[in-house]
């Protein structure tokens, strides 16, 4: 709403991105603010049971790094005039639960899914499911999703690897 009113009130051209769960190497999993992934990478590694809040239905859209650097570059240097004053949803447009999501880390890191999952109470006010439309991203910026999910766990999962390995030396 802020970007809208010095657009109006000054002529300042800009661009809101809406960023979907954001992952990639170099995530804290010890933060006060970790996400989900880097605690299912320190769970798995260390073979330590993994917390999910709920029945591990909950899906969410997830984005690797590059994809939201992309959209950043796309946003700086747009010429496209209907571009601007636009806000954009920046993710890979697809669901993942939080169950897929758990298996699709064990298998990067070749541990086993079967590894211990507790089950936690559903976080209140929490959404079930979260989907990114990134249609108007595509159309009007040119955002295209340059690394899937899986992928870009599995570069993810290759740097947390090397780097549990190294923080026990």
């Amino acid at each position: 709403m802020y970007a809208g009113v010095f657009s109006s009130a000054y002529g300042l051209e800009t661009i809101g991105l809406r960023y979907f769960n954001v992952f990639g190497p170099r995530q804290d999993p010890d933060g006060p603010y970790t996400a989900v992934i880097p605690l299912f990478a320190k769970a798995l590694l260390e073979g330590k049971p993994a917390t999910i809040n709920g029945d591990g239905s909950h899906s969410r859209d997830f984005t690797y790094v590059d994809n939201a650097v992309q959209a950043n570059l796309l946003a700086l240097f747009a010429e496209n005039p209907e571009a601007i004053n636009q806000i954009y949803n920046v993710a890979c447009g697809q669901q993942t639960s939080l169950l897929e999501l758990y298996n699709i880390i064990a298998a990067a890191l070749n541990r086993s899914p079967d590894q211990k999952i507790i089950f936690g109470p559903e976080r209140q006010g929490d959404v079930k499911h979260s989907l990114a439309d990134i249609s108007k991203a595509a159309r009007l910026l040119g955002y295209e999703v340059e690394v899937e999910v899986a992928e870009g766990l599995g570069r993810t999962m290759r740097w947390f690897n090397g780097g549990l390995a190294r923080a026990q030396k």
